[in-house]
């Protein structure tokens, strides 16, 4: 696992830098070619525009000369050709020419494209324009498309002729804007790809992770189960001997050594069953009415030869007037126990362990605080772990499973409660349960 993580890891961040480059390189080519689309769409806009303008001129009725004026000259001038068509001024109103453009744009799948539009006579003075014409005219990230409107008559053919200039401001824009979908739906696909990577290889480490913990659980449970087992043999050993039969008070000691260690044995294995069923959430509460103030005693009480061999003191401010809730008295009292007891393990000399009790707001209080080694802010945030177990520097008489805590917060949670623990590395931790009010 140590070699080959690497290499996944190198290897999917290859993959994802190669999808990326790929997505840039094609989006980049998209909009080279939605560039070129549009534009060939604003031409055809506007030739059919142009067109459709220049037919409206030529259907328009137009003086008519008796054929004996039709050859009429002023030496070689026809005075056919003294009379000019109209302009488009003079045929269609701004808002008609908008109309049209619009209605071609609508044609080619370009509703929402935003234009302005202006139309010059052949000396190439405005004779129309739209609202904000002039103001798009000349910015930079606007396209700007020019149409002649050639008039019908052969000898206007040469000009000069009227023009129609559409704008389309913010050209590349729109080109973007036409893109969207297809961009946001590459984006998600993106998405989804990394995120399915990052779940593998989350997965792979957390598997990573379990395997280390497990290893660490099988060695931890063979020393806790070997120790006793060690000491059972050594007493039946000394059982055996002679001179121990004939000491009724010397058996008596090895007997009792033989006892200990089989209760020892059996706590493991009910500690080891106790995580199982919280796994399988088998855990099954008998909820009623307990004295939280006894129940301290009563742990307390169980740890004074403990406390004694560690030098310790405890202190107790049992500040709440009202100390009943709705708890399940075994499991509760494990709670108690289980801090107690991680208080004395992690302890430093001249021990003092703080027990308080108060309510706050609409939640019954208990703080259990020492002054122990502390923790650092991994350990913190990893203490409610199953099989986690801090670091002890030079301190190697801490034996257990790292289900301790885990348990805890199980117990908590399934009473509704909640537990939380601030620590500084050095100077001791503070744990402590909230209950709810509705478990008063």
């Amino acid at each position: 696992m140590r070699k080959t993580l690497p290499i996944i890891v190198v290897l999917i961040t290859l993959s994802l830098l190669g999808l990326i480059t790929l997505q840039l390189s094609w989006l980049n080519n998209l909009v080279d070619v939605q560039s070129r689309q549009l534009f060939t769409k604003i031409n055809d806009v506007g030739d059919q525009v142009r067109d459709d303008l220049s037919t409206s001129k030529r259907t328009k009725p137009s003086i008519k000369l008796p054929k004996h004026f039709q050859t009429f000259s002023f030496g070689s001038t026809d005075l056919s050709k003294l009379i000019k068509p109209p302009t488009l001024e003079e045929k269609f109103t701004t808002k008609e020419v908008e109309d049209k453009i619009r209605t071609a744009l609508d044609a080619r799948g370009l509703k929402f494209i935003n234009f302005e539009f202006a139309v010059t006579n052949p000396t190439e003075d405005y004779e129309m324009m739209s609202a904000n014409f002039s103001q798009y005219l000349y910015a930079n990230k606007n396209r700007v498309f020019y149409f002649n409107i050639i008039p019908e008559s052969d000898n206007d053919a040469d000009g000069p002729y009227e023009h129609l200039i559409i704008v389309i401001p913010d050209f590349n824009r729109e080109v973007w804007n036409s893109l969207i979908w297809v961009i946001l739906g590459g984006c998600v696909f993106m998405l989804i790809i990394i995120a399915a990577f990052y779940i593998t290889l989350r997965t792979i480490l957390n598997q990573k992770k379990l395997s280390e913990i497990k290893s660490d659980f099988i060695n931890n449970m063979t020393h806790e189960f070997k120790t006793p087992l060690a000491t059972i043999s050594l007493a039946i050993d000394s059982l055996k001997n002679e001179r121990i039969l004939t000491h009724p008070e010397k058996m008596g000691y090895f007997f009792d050594i033989i006892k200990e260690e089989n209760i020892r044995m059996n706590k493991h294995v009910e500690t080891i069953l106790k995580a199982a069923l919280m796994e399988k959430r088998e855990l099954n509460l008998q909820l009623d009415k307990l004295s939280v103030h006894s129940v301290i005693r009563r742990v307390l009480d169980n740890y004074e030869l403990q406390l004694n061999e560690k030098g310790g003191k405890v202190t107790t401010d049992f500040n709440a007037d009202y100390d009943i809730i709705m708890a399940d008295d075994v499991h509760f009292t494990n709670v108690i126990s289980n801090l107690i007891d991680n208080a004395i393990k992690y302890s430093k000399e001249n021990l003092i362990i703080n027990i308080s009790t108060y309510t706050i707001d609409r939640s019954f209080c208990i703080e259990v605080s020492d002054n122990g080694i502390g923790m650092s802010k991994e350990t913190v945030r990893k203490i409610f772990e199953k099989f986690y177990r801090a670091h002890t520097g030079n301190i190697h008489n801490v034996k257990g499973f790292g289900l301790g805590m885990s348990y805890v917060k199980t117990i908590i949670d399934a009473h509704k409660g909640k537990i939380s623990v601030e620590s500084t590395y050095g100077e001791g931790s503070t744990f402590t349960i909230e209950m709810p009010k509705e478990s008063f």
